[in-house]
């Protein structure tokens, strides 16, 4: 008879993409059955992840930004669904900004007996396996290994023969959006403004593309439409608001290289395989937060004035780190992903430089 585990990873979709490989770990373990809880922003992206037998949705109060109310209602539903699923273990996954303690009460409450977590606090009885960043392992290093630590001190090391890199399971048939013939893909978008290149730079970088001889796509959610439009004039194809999560994996996996902010479709191609031109801002480290595990090619002042602060508003005016990032010099690094000689090969490999 298999055991339920729960994985927590309760924000984001990258976040999500991030955990995956510590989520194969768990559910290589003989008679596992993995159940992973997510936010409503992450959900669709956990039921891309292989090793995953259920996904719950859940809105947190203490991650979602902006915040659900507290209420007896919205603790009530989780317990619900936790008591429901039966688990007795749990692994919390979290970045070094979160605790997992509050979720950790909250599963001890609904009958998680075995729960295992990374926090700088005091964990009391709440953690059968606390693990101290800092101590028990370093701060700087990629989300997906940090993951891969907790996973691993509950008991789940990741099996010989998986290389620990992100992975997505059957992605759908998008020939249909795609057309036929190699593609780059420029996905404008950024999950907050801090984070994204302006939109001009963007179809100014849509037209040298095709004018060196690339055929674009474009990408973007529903309420992007507008900005892919302008994006993809007359240069690109453009598809926003044309696919769901699913499809815009099968859209990426399609690609000859991706060029994207540090939102979730970056973390998606990485996933998916495909090399990354990472127009990083460095309001949160690279080194935790850039794509993870493939050809990658990192622009943007990594040392700028906002480097660390986690601002959703960038706090200089002009948002240099970004906007002195040329058309040109985005060109210039889907031809060298393309033809093989990026510069950043690995996550590994940017962590020395």
């Amino acid at each position: 008879m298999s055991r339920r585990v729960l994985v927590a990873r309760l924000d984001g979709a990258g976040d999500v993409l991030l955990a995956g490989p510590a989520i194969r770990a768990v559910a290589a373990a003989p008679d596992v059955e993995t159940v992973l809880l997510c936010g409503p922003q992450g959900a669709p992206a956990g039921r891309l992840l292989p090793g995953v037998a259920q996904v719950l949705e859940w809105s947190c109060p203490w991650i979602l930004n902006p915040a659900p109310e507290s209420s007896r209602d919205l603790l009530e539903a989780l317990r619900v669904m936790l008591r429901s699923v039966g688990a007795e273990e749990a692994v919390i996954l979290t970045s070094f900004h979160q605790s997992p303690l509050p979720l950790a009460l909250l599963l001890r409450e609904a009958g998680v007996r075995t729960i295992t977590g990374a926090s700088t606090d005091y964990a009391g009885a709440l953690l059968a396996h606390r693990l101290k960043p800092g101590e028990d392992f370093p701060e700087d290093q990629p989300e997906a290994e940090r993951a891969l630590r907790i996973a691993a001190a509950a008991g789940f090391p990741l099996p010989a023969g998986d290389d620990g890199r992100l992975r997505l399971g059957p992605l759908p048939d998008v020939s249909h959006l795609v057309g036929t013939g190699p593609y780059i893909v420029v996905h404008p978008g950024a999950a907050v403004p801090a984070r994204a290149w302006p939109a001009l730079h963007h179809a100014a970088a849509v037209e040298l593309l095709t004018a060196a001889g690339f055929r674009v796509v474009v990408t973007g959610g529903p309420g992007e439409k507008e900005l892919t439009a302008t994006v993809a004039a007359v240069a690109g194809l453009d598809l926003g608001g044309r696919t769901d999560l699913a499809a815009l994996a099968a859209v990426l996996a399609g690609a000859d290289a991706v060029v994207a902010g540090n939102t979730g479709p970056a973390h998606l191609a990485a996933a998916a395989g495909t090399p990354v031109v990472s127009l990083f801002a460095p309001v949160v480290p690279a080194i935790r937060w850039a794509p993870y595990g493939v050809p990658l090619e990192l622009l943007g002042n990594q040392h700028a004035a906002c480097h660390g602060t986690r601002a959703r508003i960038c706090p200089v005016p002009g948002h240099p780190c970004l906007s002195g990032v040329s058309p040109e010099q985005v060109v210039e690094a889907v031809q060298r992903l393309v033809t093989g000689v990026p510069s950043l090969q690995t996550h590994r490999e940017m962590r020395h430089r």
